[in-house]
């Protein structure tokens, strides 16, 4: 699927020249004029598509920052590039401790905010991949029988078939059936992939 540069900014000639530019450089845009309008977007059936976000950090109504809070809060996790007028620095740097990727000084050479939105992208791709693959390893470790995820876990620890069999109370031998079952289950030949997944999936994880 195609990914989306998202472009919030209430000055209507930004928001038009700003999308000429991406799409003349291959990306898909969606504009928006406020804040609410993308929030709007958002709570719509499909959400917002998978992307980044270009906000202007200073706009009637809800600010950028304040957007970025509540983007946060319902947990829509898409890279942001604020875009500052001249003399906001304090303000953009308030932004990239909030969360922001990067910040572009207006007014901006073509190539600056182009080179901002690929990183963006790209990050945000990323991202996307490690969240499949988390969702992936989730899947596999809870497909294993509580004996196997005790083992699994063990393993993530470092632990030794025979340390592993005293603290379960069970026989080496039985230590390493259930090994060999949650790999093939896992669909992995070796200890270090078992251990990967495992800790993507969550096994080990303290507190």
């Amino acid at each position: 699927m195609d990914q989306m540069v998202h472009v919030v900014d209430d000055d209507t000639a930004v928001r038009r020249s700003l999308a000429m530019l991406l799409r003349s450089a291959g990306h898909q845009v969606a504009t928006y004029a406020s804040a609410e309008a993308l929030l709007e977007e958002g709570e719509t059936a499909e959400g917002l598509a998978a992307g980044c976000i270009i906000l202007d950090v200073r706009m009637p109504g809800m600010d950028g920052l304040s957007l970025m809070d509540l983007l946060s809060r319902r947990a829509i996790h898409l890279p942001v590039v604020v875009v500052t007028g001249h003399g906001d620095i304090p303000l953009a740097v308030r932004a990239m401790r909030a969360g922001a990727q990067d910040f572009v000084e207006k007014p901006y050479a073509e190539e600056r905010i182009l080179e901002a939105v690929g990183t963006a992208l790209a990050s945000s791709r990323q991202a996307d991949r490690q969240r499949l693959l988390t969702v992936q390893a989730q899947a596999k470790v809870s497909a294993l029988s509580p004996r196997e995820r005790e083992v699994l876990a063990a393993l993530v620890e470092g632990k030794a078939n025979k340390v592993i069999g005293y603290d379960l109370g069970i026989s080496p031998r039985t230590v390493e059936v259930h090994r060999a079952n949650l790999m093939e289950k896992l669909g992995v030949r070796s200890l270090p992939e078992a251990v990967r997944i495992g800790l993507a999936g969550g096994v080990g994880r303290m507190g």
